[in-house]
């Protein structure tokens, strides 16, 4: 099995682990609406690992799925017993096909779907009940049931049907459908055995009399089954949770050591002699020896979470290829920066976002050869993925030569939706982030895909769950240009440290360009302040207002590097730091991501990443 089917494998299994948990979770609550998200993606996320990996049984169950889980979050289909028990039936045979792959089998080896789960996935979908009678399972699998019980059974048992008082041809009869009972004859012992039995290793006859062939044994002599080497065993898997903790420690470590700084310079403040002093100058050695090993404890322990990030694009290649191909257009791919480094629980929450990116701009945004021809393009079209490092950020760029977006036909399918209400008067930015909106989608049917208005949703909380932002630009004719950008490592981020209101805030370095003095007055232009900052003029945004809290006197601005750059108004900077970032879990407020604590102990509010890069406004709402 090559790498990159193993990865898919790894990851695969851990999804359908987690939509069988799902499933009974709904059986439970059938109205969870969080519950029946989950269990879509997971089905459309192994489904898009499968069409690139070339496994058409498990893109058509997954497929079927995602239509019945389509119809039960929008209440077309009610969540009846019969849709758990379909869901549960297909959760199975992609669990099947997953072991089967994982043990050593070619992906063209694996069964095809069985029609009796199309059959009840199709009835649940229609909202019917389960109208396959229970007499209508292949003769076949019962046969090689019985085989099995009789292959299994002492010779003693199988050499006549009445030595030990049981009725072998009396019971295969009982549970084989009409038309296929055998025939109940007299007959010598060898010849009552089946030939199952004869086939038997010669090492079964040799076992002790007084043990019984319980099936286990036979399994162990099983040279394929004995020999097959899981995938798993190949590799390590450390759950993300476990990393980010391991850093965490490696974090405090250094935010402990800077805190016992502080404290310490506070201290040789005042006058000490003789002992005292002594001690003194020891701790000062001591906490410095502190320092500098939690110091190089964190740069440990994220040199061993860096990955490139040509680990992950070196995937793409072939799905384009392959997408491309079906349909029907003439894509090439390039890749730079395939060396760029980054915290590998981004690396591997980059996955999802960029597939479903990829297959967007393949059905999309490039168009076919004879309407680029006809627009007078190349017939090859180019998508670009693109990586590099800029400051304590990493930049990740997906771009295409196709036909762009039209934001005002993307505002006219939002309103159609209901997403947006009919008044909602949107700039050009502003309805390129309505495709990140759960629901929007421009197609009118749902293909293999696209259509579903799922990716883009995938994408944007991807992105924003690793604490970084996603900017769209595109132009009618031209292609559409995706940026993302991403902090370098999770858990500790440079910020600058600043005071608006009597709250302590943190602003991640990533966006800081520089620090400006403000003045009493500004220009106006729309009624907005402005101000030139090195020739140009740009918008003043107060950080207190665009938080909610009361106005303030703020004179100092941060010039911040947003696709449309503008000034953050701020009472005072009080400097800059490398803060360990807790994420807010209780409770969600608009602007904010997690909390930190100071070299002085005290508890700072990080301003999100995506809040800043988008203005300081939070993104286009859902109409309500």
């Amino acid at each position: 099995m090559d790498d990159m089917l193993k990865d898919f494998v790894v990851e695969a299994m851990d999804l359908a682990v987690n939509v069988e948990e799902h499933l009974l979770r709904l059986e439970r609550d059938p109205d969870n609406k969080e519950t029946l998200n989950a269990v879509f993606r997971s089905f459309h996320t192994i489904k898009g690992g499968a069409g690139f990996m070339g496994l058409p049984a498990l893109v058509a169950a997954c497929h079927l799925t995602e239509n019945l889980f389509d119809a039960l979050r929008t209440g077309a289909a009610p969540v009846t017993p019969i849709a758990i028990e379909a869901a549960l039936q297909a959760s199975g045979f992609v669990a099947d096909q997953l072991t089967e792959l994982a043990n050593g089998s070619a992906p063209e080896s694996l069964p095809a779907m069985p029609e009796e789960l199309e059959h009840i996935l199709t009835n649940a979908i229609e909202g019917k009940g389960m109208d396959a009678p229970a007499a209508a399972a292949p003769a076949v699998a019962v046969q090689a049931v019985v085989a099995e019980v009789l292959v299994s059974a002492p010779a003693s048992a199988t050499s006549t049907a009445s030595a030990d008082g049981l009725d072998w041809e009396g019971m295969y009869n009982a549970v084989v459908p009409a038309g296929s009972q055998l025939a109940v004859v007299a007959a010598p012992a060898a010849a009552a055995a089946p030939a199952a039995v004869a086939a038997a290793p010669a090492a079964a006859a040799a076992k002790p009399a007084g043990k019984n062939w319980d099936g286990v044994d036979r399994r162990e002599e099983r040279p394929d089954v004995r020999h097959a080497a899981p995938v798993k065993e190949d590799s390590i898997r450390v759950d993300a949770v476990k990393l980010d903790a391991l850093l965490e420690v490696a974090g405090e470590s250094v935010q402990a050591a800077n805190q016992a700084a502080v404290l310490l310079e506070r201290l040789l403040q005042f006058k000490f002699e003789g002992q005292a002093a002594t001690l003194m100058a020891t701790l000062a050695e001591t906490l410095e020896r502190a320092s500098r090993y939690s110091t190089e404890l964190q740069r440990a322990t994220l040199a061993t979470r860096m990955q490139p990030v040509g680990r992950l694009f070196q995937k793409f290649p072939r799905l384009v290829r392959e997408l491309a191909k079906d349909l029907g257009k003439d894509v090439e791919l390039t890749i730079e920066g395939a060396e760029t480094e980054v915290d590998r629980v981004v690396v591997d929450s980059l996955y999802d976002p960029l597939v479903h990116m990829l297959r967007n701009s393949l059905d999309h945004g490039v168009e076919s050869p004879e309407a680029r021809l006809a627009a007078g393009k190349p017939a090859k079209s180019y998508i670009s993925l693109k990586a590099w490092q800029e400051a304590n950020s990493v930049m990740i760029v997906l771009q295409d030569d196709g036909k762009g977006m039209d934001p005002v036909f993307l505002r006219s399918k939002a309103q159609q939706k209901g997403l947006i209400s009919e008044n909602a008067q949107l700039s050009n930015d502003e309805c390129f982030q309505l495709v990140f909106l759960p629901g929007f989608s421009t197609k009118e049917v749902a293909s293999s895909v696209s259509g579903r208005g799922v990716g883009m949703d995938v994408v944007k909380t991807a992105v924003e769950k690793n604490r970084g932002a996603i900017h769209i630009e595109s132009m009618l004719g031209k292609g559409t240009k995706f940026a993302i950008r991403l902090p370098i490592e999770l858990s500790i981020v440079p910020t600058m440290l600043v005071s608006t209101s009597g709250a302590a805030l943190a602003l991640p370095m990533a966006v800081v360009q520089r620090v400006v003095e403000l003045p009493e007055t500004f220009m106006e232009v729309g009624g907005a302040p402005v101000l030139k900052d090195q020739g140009r003029p740009l918008p003043v945004r107060s950080l207190a207002g665009a938080l909610g809290y009361e106005s303030c006197s703020e004179r100092v601005g941060i010039v911040v590097a947003a696709p449309q750059p503008y000034i953050l108004a701020v009472e005072a900077v009080d400097g800059t730091a490398d803060l360990v970032i807790k994420p807010m879990t209780a409770i969600t407020v608009e602007g904010i991501t997690g909390t930190a604590r100071s070299a002085e102990g005290e508890l700072v509010l990080v301003v999100g990443l995506s809040f800043l890069m988008d203005g300081c406004r939070g993104s286009v709402r859902m109409a309500a």
